[in-house]
C-alpha cells in the first residue's frame, strides 16, 4: 500500500527530538503541543513527527552563548518531515539506508538493507514518544551517525508518562478503526517502573479497493532503579500484522478500470474480495538496558536487544499456463491493437469492453483457477519412482518468507571532562541471520504441486536441469511444503567510534571517527539443477573493513545567530543483494566487490528567538563505487534475466530553508522550501545474465549520467496556526512539488535500446525520462484538549479529552503520482506497422490518496 511504502522515508526524516537543555514548561503550552503532536502521529498512524518548542535558547547579550539544540528546535525539519510526505520525499535526496534509528541506544537497521523495521512497533504511539533525533551530520550521543538523520528512541519504563490513557480513532487510509491502551506507573518509592500499551488496527477495506488490514500490538516495560546509579530496563514489543497489499499497475489499466487506484491484486471468490498478495510480519523484539551513572559527568549505557520471527507475502504461481494477472500485457486491449493488422481487430475491442465492465476480466478471477486445477488430474513420478495420481495444481499461491533472527548489542560512554569539552565513546556488535524461503500457501482446489523449473525445461531437457532440488527430486508439494528456493546469508558487523565536542564562547567543534567490519556470507540449503556446483552448502566469505570520520564548527554570532559547516568521509559495505548475482539460485557475485565511498558537506545559518527561527542551509553529497542489482522477466530469453551494474555514482546538492514566525494573539506562520538537484553521476557497465545459465548474456554501457533521482527535485510548504487559549488549535497548510520525475530503467539509456531509433521522436520516447506534473495539497488539522472538573477526577488524577482530526490533500487531487518505475523488460524492436514497440511495456505507477482524514478521540488520567 502506499503508506507502507512511505514509510521507511517518513519515519527516518520525521522524528521529534528532546532538547539536550530542558525549561520548565506552562501546561496551556504543553497541552496545546503534545494535541499537534497526537493529531499528526494520528494522521500517518505510526510516522513521528515533530513536537514544536518554542523556548528561547538564550538572551542574545550574554557572552556564554548556548550551542545549538536538536532538530526539535529546526523550522525546515518540522516541516518537511510531515508536511512533504504524500509524494515519498526524500529529504536530501536520500535514501532510506542513510537514516539510522536506535532504541535505548541499541541499533535497530536491519543488515540486510539498512532499513528501520519500523512495522516492528506500529500502533504504539505512545510509549516510543521519547526520542532523540539529529538531523545531518551534526553530533550525537548515542551513536556516530549515519549522514541523514539519526534517532534515539528511549522506551525505558521510568520514562513513559505516569498516566492511562484510552483512544479511538478512525481513518480511511490503510485501517479503518484504531484503539489503543497504555498505562505508565512512573516510578514508586522502591526503584520499580511499569508501562504498558496495546492497540488493535484493521479494516475491512483500506483506502485502495481490494486491501485490507489487521494488526495487533503490544509493550511491556519495567524499570528498577539501584540506588542512584544504576537502572536497569527490560522491555518487550511487538506488532503482528496482515494485510492485503496494493500492485503497482500501468495507466491503461487504471484508465479502463476508471480509478486512478485501481488495484490488480484482488479478485471476488464466492463473492467476497480475495487478495492475493498478503503480507504478514510477526517479529517480537526484546531489549535489556544497563544505564551505569559511573560519576555525576559520566555515565555508561549498555543495551542488548534480540529480535526474530517471519516476514512473508504471498503471491499467484503457476506452471505451464498463461499468466492469470489481469493487468500482464498480454491481457490488455493494448496488446490486441498492436497486431490489428493480423489479429481480428474487433477482438480488441471486445477485451476493451470486458475490461471497463466485467469485474471477472479486470480483476483475478479466482474461479478460473480453480476449474483449471481441477481439470488436470494426472499420474507423475516423485523422487522414489513411486507413482502419484491427482489433481496437479497449474496455478498456485505462493508464500515467500524472511525469518530473521537478530542480536545487537551496543555500549556507550558519555564523559563531561570539563566545562568545555564532552568525550563519547561507543561500541557495538550485530549478528543477523536471514532465512530466505518458499512454501505452497494454497493449492487452489488441487491435490499436490511439483518442485520444479519451469523456465529451465524450456532451455533444457536433461531430466536434471528442471529440477529445483537435485537432493530431492520430482518432489511432491502440498500446503505448507517448502519448494523453489531455500537459502540463508549470515551478517555480522562490529563497529566502534568515538567523539569529542569542543565548545568556547564563541566558537563549538567537534570531530568523530568510526571504524567497523562487516562481514556476509550466502548458504544454500537446496542443490539447483542449473548450478549443482554453485548452490548447495556456504559461499564466499566477504568482508568489508570500512571507516568514517566527520567534523564541524559553529560560530555563535550571538545567543540567537549561528552559522555552522559540517564534512564527513565514510565507505560503507555493499548489501548482499546488490553484490549477489541471483541469491536465490546460487553464490555467484559481481566482479570487482568493493565499499562504496560518501562525501558530504553542509552548512547554515540559524536564527532562533522567541517570536522567530529561520534556518537557511546548503549541502552537497556524492557516493562512488555503488552496486545495483535489478532482476526481471525477459520475454525474448523467456526466463529471468539480471542485470548487474558496478560504479554507479549519484550526486545530491540543494538548498533547504524553514521559517516559523509567532505573529501573536495566538497565530503563527511557518514556511519550508527544499530545492536541491539528484542525480547519477556516471555511466556504470550492465552485465546481464539469466538464471538458467551462468553465461553472460550482454554487457551494454550505459548512459545514465545526469539522469534524476525518483524523489521531487523542489518541495515548498506555507502554513498558518491559530492556538487558542481555549485549548484548542486550528491549521491550514498548502504544499507545492516540482521536478519529479519517473524511476529509470538503465537498459533503455544504452546503444542497443536507440539503435532503431530512427528519427528525433523515436530517440526521445526511449531515452528521455518521464517528468511528473508539478503538484499541489492543502491539509487541515483541528485539536481540541480539555481538563475536566475536580469531580470527574480518576483515583484522584486530573482526566483530560482529547480530541484531534485531520484532513488531508482537502482539494482531493487524485493526479498526484508519489512514484513508479519503468519496467526493465524493454522492446525496441519494430511491429508489423513497422513503428518500434517502446511502449510495449508501459510504466508501472502509484497515486497518491484523494482526500483522506483521520480523527481521534482519548481520554487520559
Amino acid at each position: 500500500m502506499p503508506q507502507l511504502r512511505l514509510l521507511p522515508l517518513l519515519l527516518c526524516a520525521g522524528i521529534s527530538a528532546q532538547a539536550q537543555e530542558k525549561r520548565p514548561l506552562d501546561s496551556s503550552r504543553f497541552a496545546r503541543d503534545t494535541t499537534i503532536e497526537d493529531l499528526k502521529q494520528g494522521v500517518l498512524d505510526n510516522i513521528p513527527v515533530i513536537s514544536l518548542d518554542e523556548n528561547d535558547m538564550g538572551d542574545g547579550g550574554t557572552q556564554n552563548i548556548s550551542s545549538i539544540l536538536t532538530a526539535g528546535r529546526d523550522p525546515f525539519f518540522n516541516a518537511a518531515s510531515f508536511n512533504f510526505s504524500s509524494v515519498r520525499f526524500r529529504l536530501r535526496g536520500l535514501e532510506n539506508d542513510y537514516f539510522s534509528t536506535y532504541m535505548n541506544g541499541v541499533p535497530m537497521d536491519n543488515l540486510d538493507n539498512g532499513f528501520a523495521p519500523y512495522g516492528l512497533w506500529g500502533g504504539l504511539n505512545d510509549v516510543m514518544r521519547n526520542r532523540d533525533v539529529e538531523y545531518g551530520l551534526r553530533p550525537n550521543t548515542f551513536a556516530y551517525g549515519d549522514i541523514g538523520s539519526n534517532t534515539n528512541i528511549d522506551v525505558r519504563a521510568s520514562r513513559q508518562r505516569a498516566q492511562t490513557s484510552v483512544n479511538y480513532a478512525i481513518a480511511n487510509r490503510n485501517y479503518t478503526h484504531r484503539v489503543m491502551l497504555t498505562h505508565g506507573t512512573g516510578q514508586n518509592r522502591q526503584g520499580w517502573s511499569f508501562a504498558g500499551s496495546l492497540s488493535a488496527r484493521w479494516a475491512e477495506e483500506g483506502y485502495i479497493p481490494g486491501s485490507y488490514y489487521k494488526s495487533f500490538s503490544y509493550f511491556a516495560a519495567v524499570d528498577k532503579r539501584i540506588r542512584q546509579r544504576h537502572l536497569l530496563s527490560l522491555a518487550v514489543f511487538g506488532a503482528p500484522t496482515e494485510n492485503g497489499r496494493q500492485g503497482s499497475t500501468t495507466q491503461e489499466a487504471m484508465d479502463l478500470a476508471g480509478d486512478p487506484f485501481y488495484n490488480p491484486n484482488w479478485g471476488f471468490q464466492n463473492g467476497k474480495k480475495r487478495n492475493a498478495s498478503v503480507g504478514t510480519t510477526n517479529q517480537p523484539v526484546i531489549l535489556f538496558t544497563h544505564d551505569f551513572r559511573i560519576r555525576n559527568n559520566v555515565s555508561l549505557l549498555t543495551g542488548i536487544g534480540y529480535s526474530f520471527g517471519d516476514r512473508s507475502v504471498t503471491a499467484l504461481d503457476w506452471y505451464n499456463a498463461p499468466d492469470p494477472r489481469p493487468d500482464y500485457y498480454r491481457n490488455l486491449p493494448s496488446y490486441l491493437d498492436r497486431f490489428a493488422s493480423v489479429i481480428d481487430p474487433e477482438q480488441a475491442r471486445r477485451v476493451r469492453d470486458a475490461w471497463m465492465n466485467d469485474v471477472n476480466v479486470r480483476q483475478i478471477n479466482w474461479q478460473k483457477l480453480y476449474d483449471v486445477n481441477r481439470a488436470n488430474f494426472l499420474t507423475v513420478t516423485d523422487g522414489k519412482g513411486q507413482p502419484v495420481s491427482g489433481l496437479r495444481s497449474r496455478y498456485v499461491i505462493q508464500d515467500r518468507i524472511i525469518n530473521t533472527q537478530r542480536i545487537n548489542v551496543s555500549t556507550t560512554l558519555n564523559a563531561r571532562l570539563s566545562d568545555h569539552v564532552d568525550f563519547t565513546f561507543g561500541a557495538t556488535y550485530q549478528n543477523q541471520k536471514n532465512h530466505y524461503y518458499q512454501k505452497l500457501n494454497d493449492l487452489l482446489g488441487g491435490d499436490f504441486y511439483m518442485d520444479l523449473n519451469q523456465f529451465a525445461e524450456r532451455q533444457f531437457n536433461d531430466g536434471s536441469s528442471n529440477q529445483n532440488d537435485l537432493n530431492n527430486p520430482n518432489r511432491i508439494i502440498r500446503k505448507g511444503d517448502r519448494y523453489g528456493y531455500d537459502y540463508n546469508i549470515n551478517l555480522q558487523q562490529a563497529t566502534t567510534w568515538a567523539q569529542g565536542v569542543f565548545k568556547f564562547s564563541k566558537f563549538d567543534f567537534f570531530a568523530s571517527a568510526q571504524l567497523s567490519s562487516t562481514t556476509f556470507q550466502r548458504v544454500g540449503y537446496v542443490r539447483s539443477g542449473l548450478f549443482p556446483n554453485a548452490s548447495f552448502g556456504k559461499g564466499k566469505h566477504n568482508e568489508f573493513l570500512n571507516y568514517a570520520v566527520k567534523g564541524g564548527a559553529t560560530y555563535k554570532i550571538n545567543g540567537r545567530n549561528y552559522v555552522y559547516a559540517n564534512a564527513s568521509f565514510l565507505t560503507r559495505a555493499p548489501y548482499f543483494d546488490n553484490v549477489y548475482i541471483s541469491p536465490r539460485t546460487r553464490h555467484t557475485q559481481q566482479e570487482n566487490v568493493r565499499s562504496e565511498e560518501v562525501k558530504s558537506f553542509e552548512g547554515a545559518y540559524i536564527h532562533t528567538a522567541p517570536r522567530l527561527k529561520v534556518r537557511i542551509g546548503g549541502y552537497y553529497t556524492h557516493m562512488d563505487n555503488q552496486l545495483e542489482v535489478m532482476s526481471y522477466y525477459d520475454d525474448l530469453v523467456q526466463n529471468f534475466v539480471n542485470m548487474a551494474l558496478n560504479g554507479v555514482s549519484k550526486e545530491m546538492f540543494g538548498g533547504e530553508f524553514g521559517v516559523e514566525y509567532n505573529l501573536g494573539q495566538g497565530v503563527s506562520i511557518n514556511a519550508a522550501a527544499a530545492v536541491g538537484r539528484y542525480y547519477y553521476d556516471s555511466n556504470p557497465l550492465a552485465v546481464i545474465t539469466a538464471d538458467n545459465t551462468s553465461e553472460v548474456l550482454g554487457a551494454r554501457q550505459t548512459y545514465i549520467k545526469n539522469f534524476r533521482l525518483p524523489t521531487p527535485q523542489e518541495a515548498y510548504s506555507l502554513g498558518a496556526t491559530y492556538r487558542s487559549p481555549r485549548y484548542w488549535f486550528v491549521s491550514l497548510t498548502g504544499n507545492h512539488f516540482r521536478q519529479s520525475y519517473l524511476t529509470i530503467n538503465p537498459l533503455r539509456r544504452t546503444w542497443d535500446a536507440v539503435q532503431n531509433a530512427t528519427s528525433a521522436a523515436d530517440y526521445k520516447r526511449i531515452f528521455d525520462q518521464t517528468q511528473f506534473d508539478n503538484q499541489f495539497t492543502l491539509d487541515f488539522f483541528f485539536g481540541y484538549t480539555k481538563r475536566l472538573p475536580r469531580s470527574y477526577n480518576i483515583k484522584g488524577k486530573p482526566t483530560t479529552l482529547v480530541f484531534n482530526v485531520g484532513l488531508s490533500n482537502i482539494t482531493n487531487n487524485r493526479s498526484i503520482l508519489s512514484g513508479g518505475f519503468e519496467q526493465l523488460r524493454f522492446d525496441g524492436t519494430a511491429g508489423v506497422d513497422n513503428s518500434l514497440r517502446v511502449d510495449k511495456f508501459p510504466p508501472r505507477l502509484f497515486y497518491a490518496y484523494g482526500i483522506n482524514y483521520f480523527a481521534s478521540f482519548g481520554v487520559r488520567f
